[in-house]
């Protein structure tokens, strides 16, 4: 059982802003560009919201101009379950935590080549982000090294 597990329906309707329960639990989509993490590129990592999983770290977000934010890969592979999304006329690959199954976005093939071609695309109101000074006070200090690796 992982140490991270994702709040009852009723406390997180009593604690996440509605936008953050529509986006993580009824897979919506939040508005491209006012969003919180949109441009924010402090170090530190991004973890679910209704978690507190650890999903991606800063090194690997970048500037992709789509409105959300965008990384190139999350911490781990086995973080995220990928699924076909035929909503809205379209067909893309929903991504969500494995852990807590909260909906977080879409993954699309259009990132930078140099990084593997992916762009996960997604929603800030399905992340919580924790600066890299306080990653070990708050519990993920385990993660630090994440930093020493991508540099």
């Amino acid at each position: 059982m992982s140490k991270y597990q994702k709040k009852s329906d009723g406390e997180l309707k009593r604690t996440l802003t509605k936008l953050q329960y529509d986006v993580t639990q009824n897979a919506h989509t939040e508005p491209p560009y006012t969003n919180e993490y949109n441009r924010h590129y402090e170090k530190g990592i991004y973890v679910d919201i209704t978690s507190g999983e650890p999903l991606f770290i800063s090194t690997d977000k970048f500037k992709s101009g789509c409105g959300w934010p965008a990384f190139t890969k999350p911490i781990s592979q086995d973080l995220i379950a990928n699924y076909r999304d035929e909503s809205h006329g379209m067909i893309r690959t929903e991504v969500r935590a494995k852990n807590s199954n909260s909906h977080l976005g879409h993954v699309f093939r259009d990132g930078p080549e140099e990084h593997g071609g992916l762009r996960y695309c997604i929603n800030s109101a399905a992340l919580k982000f924790i600066p890299f000074a306080e990653m070990e006070s708050a519990g993920y200090g385990e993660y630090l090294k994440l930093f020493k690796e991508s540099n």
